[in-house]
């Protein structure tokens, strides 16, 4: 009895103090060696793992987007996981995600979650919206006299990532910024020594974090690197709590994030 009565206050604490509906901004230097001076201040928003439906609703994924324009940023990033259970959910999402406003563009990548439903279909339906998708590709942003490489890989669980072909047209003196879905792979990625910065999501940061023990539940790929930044070697790598929710319809000690990170000199 006592158990059972402990079990239905803690579920009754996680439904009052539910924050999925309530996207929050972490804003976060980042300090690249050799960035340019031109390049200092340059903002970039990350969103990822918007997860669509049945879940996550619509008013999320545009309130999301209402609070990332209000940012100005320079260059928004998108880092996979679109939709969920239902594969004919990006055909709303990606009208949605088309309203996003950068003075550098949209670019996105593709997670584990857009294979197991269709990539073709998802990929489609992005770039006809607007927001293409890099796939073992990059090109370089340039402003002012400054420029990085921006690099998005194949999904790392279900795709067939090539950093080499990733990074084949970045210039030697360029930081590169890469995409990269899944967290862990840094350990992989950092040992190459020319990514700068990896940003990826997939991890929901738990979605429930408990004081003292955080994420009861973290994916495959997603368990050592869960939540914020870390150096994996000499690479930074940053973890975005993502946007929508899976199996668990809250989220506690852990919102949806937007992360605006502003490049800096080291």
């Amino acid at each position: 009895m006592a158990v059972g009565g402990g079990l239905v206050t803690a579920i009754s604490c996680l439904a009052i103090n539910d924050e999925s509906q309530d996207p929050v901004v972490d804003q976060v230097p980042i300090r690249i060696k050799n960035l340019h001076p031109a390049l200092e201040g340059f903002t970039l928003l990350q969103m990822t793992d918007q997860h669509l439906y049945p879940l996550t609703q619509p008013s999320l994924i545009k309130k999301s987007v209402a609070i990332a324009n209000s940012l100005n940023p320079d260059l928004v990033v998108l880092t996979g996981d679109y939709v969920w259970q239902d594969l004919e959910a990006i055909d709303e999402l990606a009208p949605i995600l088309s309203g996003l406003d950068a003075k550098y563009g949209v670019f996105s990548t593709l997670g584990n979650h857009d294979y197991w439903l269709d990539a073709d279909v998802i990929t489609a339906t992005l770039e006809a919206a607007g927001l293409p998708v890099l796939v073992n590709q990059g090109l370089s942003i340039k402003h002012g006299k400054g420029s990085f490489y921006l690099a998005g890989l194949d999904d790392g669980w279900s795709g067939n990532p090539d950093l080499d072909a990733t990074l084949e047209g970045a210039m030697p003196d360029d930081p590169v910024i890469l995409l990269c879905h899944e967290p862990d792979l840094a350990d992989r990625y950092s040992l190459d020594g020319r990514v700068s910065l990896q940003l990826s999501g997939h991890s929901h940061g738990g979605q429930i974090r408990l004081p003292g023990l955080g994420a009861l539940i973290l994916p495959y790929l997603g368990r050592k690197y869960d939540i914020g930044l870390y150096k994996v070697n000499e690479m930074l790598l940053y973890t975005n709590r993502g946007l929508g929710v899976i199996s668990e319809p809250v989220r506690y000690n852990c919102p949806p994030e937007i992360t605006q990170f502003v490049l800096l000199g080291a």
